[in-house]
């Protein structure tokens, strides 16, 4: 079985394709902006059951989703990407972080797990990491990995 921290055999190639899930619009509307000018391909989901059937239509290099909504919570989206998504990156977001719960999604596969409120360099970092363990080397947009160099 292959390992997550480990980038996948064959350098991934084209836009790093990245999953919104967040019940609250305003997060959508400040992070897609932000991470589409930088050369991501961003698509936003305020309902998790829509966010669940898009994931049956395309491959997303990266899901980064609130822990706490209603109809389905993040650490069940979590969970159902895990199970079926192997070269897929989960990060959860979320206003309520307390270490167990931040364990449990580590455990539960997640990449990452960011604390609200955070700034869109922030989630930008963490997409970078999650992005060079799928094995992108570079993307579209020049410069964009140069930024998170230092």
């Amino acid at each position: 079985m292959e390992s997550k921290d480990e980038p996948v055999a064959a350098a991934a190639e084209g836009p790093i394709s990245v999953m919104i899930v967040d019940d609250e619009p305003i997060v959508g509307k400040r992070l897609k902006p932000a991470l589409s000018k930088h050369g991501f391909e961003v698509e936003v989901f305020e309902s998790p059951t829509v966010a669940l059937k898009r994931l049956g239509e395309k491959e997303f290099d990266i899901v980064v989703t609130d822990l706490r909504m209603d109809e389905v919570d993040g650490i069940q989206l979590l969970e159902h990407i895990m199970s079926s998504k192997s070269n897929t990156r989960v990060v959860l977001i979320t206003g309520y972080a307390t270490v167990e719960v931040a364990r449990e999604a580590l455990v539960k596969g997640a990449f990452d797990f960011i604390a609200k409120p955070f700034k869109p360099k922030d989630l930008k970092a963490v997409i970078y990491k999650a992005a060079l363990s799928l094995g992108y080397k570079g993307v579209q947009k020049p410069g964009l990995f140069s930024q998170f160099r230092s």
